[in-house]
C-alpha cells in the first residue's frame, strides 16, 4: 500500500507541477490579450446580465442562466475556499494569496471560453435534455479525429468526481461535524445521504433550483462572518494586504510555526489553490452553463466569468484576510484546522461555528454539484440508459465517504482532476479563433 500511495504522489506531483500551472495560467493569458481583456471589462456588465437572467428563455435549455452559473458555483465553491487558502498559506505564505488573484485574474477569460464553446456546441439528448461541455465542443468543434480526446476528458471526469465531488466532500463534512459538535460520522453520512438523494434523484432542474437557493445563502453568510472579523481588525487591513503584496515577490521569512517560503513556493501554492479553487481551465463548470435557457453563447460566457471572480476574488479573499488580519498564519496549523484557529481568534466562541458551517454547507453543495458534472460524462461514453444507475451508484458512495479514509482515494481523484484540463486546456487553444470570432460580433452587435 505504502508504495502505491508513493507512487501517486509520484504522477500528482507530475500532473499539477510546474508545466501544468504554467500551462493553466499561460492559456488564460492568451486568452486574455485575446479578449482584449473582455473579462476584466465586463464584470459589472456580467453582474446586470446575471440579475436579468434570472428567469431565462423557457425556448431553449433546461435551466435559467442564472441557476446554470449557481450550478457550477455549488460545485466549484467548497473546501478549497476555506481549507485550500489555508493550506496555500502555510506552505507558501501570505504571498500565495496575491498568487491566487493573478490566477483568478486570467482564469476568468479561461472560464468565460470555456461556457462560451459549452453552449455553442451543445447537443439536445434523446430526453430532449441540453447536454454539453468539453467533452461535446472537442467531438463538434475538432470533429470525429479527435473523439478519443472528448472521450478522455469524459472519462478523468465521471472517475475524479466520485472522490473530489464526493466522497472527499462528505467526510469533510463528517470531520467538521464530529470536531465541532461530537457528531458521529455515520450519522452524518446518512444526513448527507438522504439529503443530496432528494435533489439529485431530480436531474438538473431539481439541482439548479437548489443550488439557486443554496448557493447565494452560503455565500453571503460566509462573508458576512468574515466581514465582521475583518471589521473588527479594520486598522490592520492596509499592513494585511501590503505584507500579501511583498511577500509575493519576496518570498516570507521563518517566522513562529511557519517554516518561512521562497518566491517559487508561494507562486506555485497560489496558482495550486487558486485553480483547485475556482476550477478555470479544468472545464468542469462549461458542462453546467450548457444546460443554460439561452441561444446566445457570448451572453453565457459573459456570466460564467463571475464564477471565478466571486469564488476567489472575493471568497477567497475573505478567508485569507481573516487568517491573516487575526495573526495565526505563522501558528503551524494547516488547513481546516488553521481556518477554524483564525475564526475562532476573530470571534472568540462563535468563529469555529462558521467554519463548521461554511464547510459543510460548501461540501453539501459541491456533492450535488459534481453529481451533474459526472453524470453528463458517463452519459458521452454510455448513453442515457446509465443516468439513474449512476445516480444511485453516486448516492451509495456518500456515506461510504463519511466514514472511510480517504487517503488513497483522495490521491487520485487528484490526479484525475488534474488530468481533465489536458483535453480541455488544448481544444481551448484550438478553438479560441472561434471564441474570439463570437465575442467580437457580439461586442459589436452590442449584445454584451
Amino acid at each position: 500500500m505504502e508504495t502505491i500511495n508513493q507512487t501517486i504522489s509520484q504522477i500528482s506531483n507530475i500532473v499539477w507541477g510546474p508545466y501544468m500551472l504554467a500551462l493553466l495560467v499561460g492559456v488564460g493569458i492568451f486568452l486574455t490579450i485575446g479578449l482584449r481583456a473582455m473579462p476584466w471589462r465586463k464584470v459589472p456588465a456580467a453582474f446586470a446580465l446575471l440579475w436579468k437572467s434570472r428567469k431565462g428563455d423557457a425556448s431553449s435549455g433546461d435551466v435559467p442562466p442564472f441557476q446554470a452559473l449557481m450550478t457550477a458555483m455549488a460545485a466549484t465553491v467548497g473546501t478549497g475556499n476555506i481549507a485550500g487558502v489555508a493550506t496555500a498559506i502555510f506552505i507558501g505564505g501570505p504571498g500565495a494569496v496575491f498568487w491566487m488573484w493573478i490566477t483568478a485574474l486570467f482564469g476568468m477569460a479561461t472560464k468565460y471560453a470555456e461556457a462560451v464553446l459549452a453552449v455553442h456546441f451543445r447537443e439536445t439528448d434523446h430526453r430532449g435534455m441540453r447536454v454539453g461541455g468539453p467533452m461535446y465542443y472537442i467531438k463538434n468543434g475538432l470533429g470525429k479525429h479527435w473523439h478519443w480526446l472528448g472521450f478522455l476528458f469524459a472519462l478523468f471526469g465521471m472517475l475524479a468526481g466520485f472522490g473530489i465531488g464526493n466522497m472527499v466532500q462528505s467526510n469533510s463534512v463528517a470531520d467538521a461535524l464530529q470536531s465541532n459538535f461530537a457528531i458521529k460520522p455515520w450519522i452524518t453520512g446518512v444526513g448527507i445521504t438522504v439529503a443530496a438523494s432528494a435533489v439529485i434523484l431530480g436531474g438538473i432542474k431539481n439541482i439548479a433550483k437548489t443550488a439557486a437557493v443554496l448557493v447565494p445563502f452560503m455565500a453571503l453568510a460566509y462573508i458576512a462572518g468574515s466581514l465582521i472579523v475583518i471589521f473588527l481588525n479594520f486598522s490592520a487591513v492596509p499592513d494585511a494586504l501590503a505584507t500579501i503584496v511583498r511577500d509575493a515577490f519576496t518570498g516570507t521569512a521563518a517566522a513562529g510555526g511557519f517554516a518561512g517560503s521562497t518566491v517559487w513556493l508561494a507562486i506555485r501554492m497560489g496558482v495550486a489553490r487558486g485553480v483547485f479553487s475556482n476550477e478555470a481551465g479544468l472545464g468542469s463548470a462549461a458542462i453546467a452553463h450548457a444546460a443554460a435557457q439561452t441561444d446566445n453563447p457570448v451572453r453565457q460566457g459573459t456570466i460564467a466569468m463571475l464564477g471565478t471572480f466571486i469564488d476567489t476574488l472575493i471568497i477567497c479573499t475573505m478567508t485569507a484576510l481573516v487568517i491573516i488580519l487575526t495573526g495565526v498564519w505563522n501558528s503551524g496549523e494547516n488547513g481546516a484546522q488553521l481556518s477554524t484557529l483564525a475564526f475562532n481568534t476573530g470571534l472568540q466562541g462563535y468563529g469555529g461555528y462558521i467554519v463548521a458551517f461554511g464547510l459543510s454547507i460548501f461540501a453539501f453543495s459541491t456533492i450535488l454539484g459534481w453529481s451533474y458534472y459526472s453524470e453528463r460524462c458517463a452519459e458521452f461514453i454510455f448513453g442515457e440508459k446509465i443516468i439513474l444507475p449512476f445516480r444511485i451508484l453516486w448516492i451509495t458512495a456518500i456515506p461510504l465517504g463519511a466514514v472511510a479514509k480517504l487517503g488513497l482515494v483522495w490521491a487520485i481523484a487528484d490526479v484525475l482532476n488534474g488530468l481533465m484540463a489536458i483535453p480541455n486546456l488544448i481544444a481551448l487553444i484550438l478553438l479560441s479563433p472561434l471564441v474570439f470570432k463570437l465575442t467580437k460580433k457580439a461586442l459589436a452587435d452590442g449584445k454584451i
